[in-house]
């Protein structure tokens, strides 16, 4: 869209410039602001061109992602390690989500088909004890006017198992609509986690690794204790050496 023509406020040049210089100075101006629409111009034709490549390889992805679904669904417990790996999700999780996540077999982010109007998340759920539910799903959307809004599953919770009125709950996420436009966890699942999962899921375990270093450490420390006690022998054996030397001259001292 066409920006508005702009005028310089030349008020406080005018006791320091000539009238011509003014003219230049706002000619200047005009110019410019012509040069800033037909950028303003090229940014929007590149915003609906990298739009339609978006869409276009939005419908490349998706035998891939069934693809690597199916792959995943060989892996035990693949999705709640990934969350639990990652630190924006893992801070989300209570003890008992974890519990609950052990049953989770299938993540799924499908984006519409425009891409610019929303996305869906679905969880898929084998049968647990915490709720009916096999799949839930939380919607995102963007209407013509831009304003975002959002709305999930119920879930449906088993007797004495609803997690959500627990102090910190992953699952309070899809009842809690109150500001949809400001969707952190949407949007780390959508652009952070899904695009490559695996990432997450072998993230070392940091218990691991420190143990690994300590068995390092230790490694280190024999072999450090094994190279003293080598010198220490070298240094007596040498010592015996000049004693037998010294022993041998006084007995051909006495012989003579």
């Amino acid at each position: 869209k066409k920006r508005p023509k702009r005028k310089t406020n030349l008020k406080n040049l005018k006791s320091r410039n000539e009238p011509r210089e003014e003219e230049e100075q706002q000619e200047a101006i005009e110019h410019i602001d012509e040069v800033q629409n037909e950028i303003d111009r090229l940014k929007e034709q590149a915003s609906e061109e990298i739009l339609k490549a978006e869409q276009k390889y939005n419908k490349l992805h998706q035998p891939f992602f069934q693809r690597r679904s199916e792959l995943i669904s060989k892996i035990p417990n693949f999705w709640v390690t990934t969350f639990v790996n990652h630190p924006q999700v893992s801070a989300l999780l209570g003890e008992e989500d974890e519990e609950a996540l052990h049953y989770l077999t299938r993540v799924k982010v499908t984006e519409f088909e425009d891409i610019k109007s929303g996305y869906r998340i679905d969880f898929y759920f084998d049968e647990n004890p915490y709720f009916e539910n096999k799949i839930l799903s939380r919607e995102f959307h963007l209407n013509e006017s831009g304003d975002p809004s959002s709305k999930s599953t119920e879930i449906k919770w088993k007797s004495g198992k609803d997690l959500t009125k627990r102090s910190k709950s992953f699952f309070t996420w899809f009842t809690d609509h109150s500001d949809a436009g400001t969707d952190g966890l949407g949007e780390v699942i959508k652009d952070d986690i899904w695009p490559d999962p695996l990432e997450y899921y072998l993230v070392p375990d940091m218990d691991d690794e420190e143990g690994q270093g300590e068995e390092d450490d230790d490694d280190d420390e024999e072999e450090e204790g094994l190279e003293d006690t080598d010198e220490e022998g070298d240094e007596d054996e040498g010592e015996e050496g000049d004693d037998e030397g010294e022993e041998g001259e006084e007995d051909e001292g006495e012989d003579d």
